[in-house]
């Protein structure tokens, strides 16, 4: 064997001197990775040490010598940041917060599901833009007071560590995490012994214990299967991030949401809302109804109808093959019982799966079925949100495709975690605690421009310095891991340039990220790079999904022209991309780049990370840029024009690319008059942070998420709850309506228009209506006015409800709006069914138009 197998296994801790102890507390809460004195404490504990466990400051104590505790422990300047920073730390968990003051009376508990999250680099299990995301979002969550738990999956090997071999090809290596040498508590019950949940398989039903991550105010609780009581092969479900095949791949969404929903049962948990971030945790939605099935012994309908109105979905993905799907025969044999035990019959469950409900050829779609069972759908950007409605349209196909239920609510990036230090005390000085407080309040923001130029520039001439130190640093730490000849070692120092313009471009190695787009013309490149006056210099760094060779070659194209053009001084590419070499990125280059091909991206949260930094972004319109871009924050590559032909779209692009560089970008930041600062891009950088940075935070993304999705949900399923007949009132309703829905017509209408009307000259519009035996207040009848075209299409639509008012016959309904604009206006009219507790059109998507 080659190593003997523990008979027993027990938690030794290292108890640290009576002084020292707070250390401990500020090291098990992640609310140390955005305060920056907390982190700097940590440093100065041994700064080496810090670096070389990858910032995990639980293995940073752990680690430090007895001289070394017994000489902090005497240190009176240490001891009091030591202090201070434990007194912070309980007044941030105790004092009042957004939340409560602004909704006193809400008794909630949501519960965000995601499959990774990227709260620090010393807990990897995350993979990229979907899990850092997750992370910020309990922060900003901690920092609003939400009443809001994490539920996510504790991956044993996490994502991969990249390598590239000496022609650049890519190679990952899975290293194994020692889950009690990080910041993690394991969750146990008053005997001291782990609380487990199960999850039934095929053939075996498998325990998960959990684990706890306190992200300052927040739990996030995370499921291993590496038990010993499972099956050895069942011990590696949480092994790794997006592994294996599709029979792994459903086995660990069934324990991220069906794992998760029993994690919170046994933890005494009852979430009035369910936060499905992407359809990897979408079998929580029938978890949930089967929980209350067995609770209450109902029958499927009503604890759909009750549940389904607590339940919020994100979808993340622009395209559907972005979706995870599974074939029909798989689900049944991992999920049948499950929905046998909610009482949903098999087959109604895979049509909850299908795009087309009927298309029994179609594989089972975990985006589709998060949907179906979600009363709040959203996007994470205007233009995705758009792109979403134009994907699901099918799915409502009597609306209009603006119409479809899927709404915006744009990403952020929580901006303390990601501000550098030195902006960060920059900020303390010019704005306060405010820009902390509330990074949403544009107001605060303002304070910017007070700041002189030359301090401003300043600072980010440091950052890119630093950033230029850390790179040459950090490729002489690879270089000595690969065992490469020392004298090969002074080629780092001619890495980069700390005074030449410096272009950041970081991301997941996907062919629709067009990470080689600068390739396309080689020639032009290099003149660019080694411009005599106003040279070029690019920082790279990214990772391509292990079977994704496609993204391999687009990594392997940039290293061997980084080594064929002998362009080392000007452009590098960085292995083993993560969260703490984002940051170096986002706060030291000049301009971050992004390229995808519209309209790909669904958000793009890296370009969003570089604003509070001082770096000014170059992009294509699409995902956050495309709401966010206007004249002087920043550059927009081409427009909104999307061309059908990829090929051609590249091609575009790229020249548009490189003559942005050529003639603004560069020019602009070498522009300096007798040897001073860069005026005009100092002020880019000015209204650049002042512009987006309050409006691209997660501080105003999570109240969004609160005040449209979180609260209404929340209000929603406790009136339901709490009342005997309301889940049947709405059943009965809604079974009211479909019965008599196939009659309700549209019988006449009539306007005192005539064939001109002047804009300030109003219109009355009386509508009769066959309800076919349905009350007033079944129904919605609305009015849709907007531009005529030449196919009588009615765009630009303003919508107003119409009243009942007297009729001895058919129910009528009247309005009188006004005009707004001149040209061709015309309306029509709709009829909708309206419910409090039923939503329209996700539950129920009838509507009768105007023939």
């Amino acid at each position: 064997m080659k190593y003997p197998k523990s008979a027993r296994s027990f938690e030794v801790i290292s108890e640290l001197p009576e002084p020292l102890k707070p250390l401990m507390r500020l090291a098990w809460n992640f609310r140390w990775t955005w305060h920056h004195p907390t982190r700097e404490l940590f440093r100065e504990l041994d700064r080496k040490l810090f670096e070389a466990v990858g910032h995990n400051p639980v293995q940073l104590i752990r680690g430090l010598s007895g001289s070394r505790l017994d000489s902090l422990q005497r240190d009176e300047v240490f001891l009091t940041k030591l202090r201070q920073c434990s007194d912070d730390l309980d007044s941030y968990l105790s004092e009042g917060k957004w939340f409560g003051a602004t909704y006193p009376d809400t008794q909630a508990l949501i519960a965000y599901f995601c499959a990774e999250f990227g709260v620090s680099e010393s807990l990897p299990i995350y993979s990229g833009g979907l899990g850092v995301l997750a992370g910020d979002h309990l922060k900003a969550a901690s920092d609003l007071g939400l009443p809001l738990v994490g539920v996510g999956l504790l991956y044993s090997r996490g994502y991969f560590r990249q390598f590239l071999t000496p022609d650049g090809w890519q190679q990952e290596h899975y290293p194994h995490y020692d889950f009690y040498e990080m910041p993690l508590h394991l969750e146990r019950a008053p005997s001291g012994k782990p609380l487990f949940v199960e999850v039934e398989f095929p053939d075996r039903v498998v325990s998960c214990q959990i684990w706890r991550a306190d992200v300052g105010r927040i739990p996030l609780y995370l499921l291993d299967s590496n038990v010993l009581e499972n099956e050895p092969t069942d011990q590696t479900i949480t092994d790794t991030l997006y592994g294996g095949d599709e029979e792994m791949r459903i086995r660990q969404e069934m324990i991220l949401g069906i794992g998760g929903m029993r994690a919170l049962q046994v933890l005494g948990l009852k979430p009035s809302v369910c936060h499905m971030n992407e359809g990897h945790a979408a079998f929580m939605a029938i978890e949930r109804i089967r929980q209350h099935v067995e609770a209450t012994g109902c029958d499927f309908r009503t604890a759909r109808q009750l549940n389904v109105s607590g339940n919020v979905f994100t979808t993340h993905t622009p395209v559907p093959a972005g979706f995870d799907e599974f074939p029909a025969d798989l689900v049944e044999r991992h999920v049948g019982k499950l929905a046998a035990q909610a009482r949903l019959p098999f087959a109604d469950f895979l049509r909850m799966g299908r795009l087309d409900p009927e298309n029994t050829a179609s594989k089972f779609n975990m985006a589709v079925l998060a949907m179906e069972n979600a009363n709040t759908i959203n996007g994470v950007s205007k233009l995705h949100a758009q792109v979403s409605r134009g994907m699901f349209h099918c799915r409502w196909p009597n609306w209009p495709e603006n119409e479809v239920p899927i709404i915006p609510i744009t990403n952020g990036i929580h901006t303390a975690t990601w501000t550098c230090s030195k902006m960060t005390e920059l900020f303390d000085q010019t704005m306060g605690s405010a820009w902390r407080d509330d990074p949403a309040n544009s107001e605060v923001w303002q304070k910017i421009y007070e700041v002189p130029n030359g301090d401003l520039w300043d600072l980010r001439e440091n950052q890119r310095g630093d950033l230029v130190r850390f790179i040459r640093k950090y490729l002489k730490d690879v270089g000595e891991r690969k065992g490469f000849a020392r004298a090969s070692f002074g080629q780092v120092q001619s890495v980069l340039d700390p005074r030449v313009l410096t272009i950041g471009f970081a991301r997941r190695f996907a062919s629709y990220k067009r990470a080689t787009l600068l390739l396309a013309d080689r020639e032009r490149l290099k003149k660019l790079m080694f411009h005599p006056e106003r040279p070029v210099q690019f920082v790279i760094a990214g990772k391509s999904h292990p079977r994704d060779d496609a993204g391999k070659k687009l990594i392997q194209d940039l290293h061997n022209f980084i080594t064929q053009e002998n362009a080392q001084s000007r452009m590098v590419f960085l292995e083993d991309y993560d969260m703490r070499m984002a940051r170096m990125m986002v706060q030291g280059v000049d301009v971050w780049l992004n390229n995808p091909r519209r309209p790909m991206e669904a958000s793009g949260t890296s370009g969003m990370k570089a604003v509070p930094n001082g770096v000014l972004n170059c992009s294509i319109l699409d995902g956050w840029w495309d709401e966010a871009y206007e004249p002087g924050v920043g550059w927009a590559i081409g427009g909104q024009l999307d061309i059908e032909d990829p090929n051609q779209q590249d091609w575009l692009d790229s020249r548009t690319l490189y003559h942005l560089i050529e003639t603004e970008i560069a020019p602009t930041f070498y522009h300096r008059v007798d040897g001073a600062i860069p005026t005009g891009w100092v002020e880019m950088m000015k209204r650049s942070i002042a512009t987006l940075a309050p409006r691209f935070s997660t501080t105003r993304m999570v109240r969004d998420y609160t005040d449209q999705a979180y609260v209404p949900a929340n209000t929603t399923m406790i009136r339901l709850a709490q009342s005997e007949n309301g889940v049947a009132d709405a059943l009965s309703w809604r079974e009211r309506i479909n019965r008599a829905w196939p009659s309700v017509k549209i019988l006449n209408t009539w306007d005192d228009a005539g064939t001109q009307v002047s804009l300030a000259q109003g219109i009355t519009l009386t509508v009769e209506v066959d309800l076919a035996g349905l009350a007033a207040h079944d129904v919605r009848v609305e009015v849709l006015v907007g531009r005529v075209t030449s196919t009588r299409d009615l765009l630009e639509t303003r919508t107003f409800e119409m009243q009942p008012c007297e009729s001895e016959t058919y129910p009528k309904f009247q309005v009188r709006f006004e005009m707004e604009n001149a040209g061709n206006i015309g309306y029509t009219v709709r009829v909708v069914p309206d419910h409090a507790d039923v939503a329209v059109p996700i539950e129920l998507p009838l509507v009768t138009w105007q023939a």
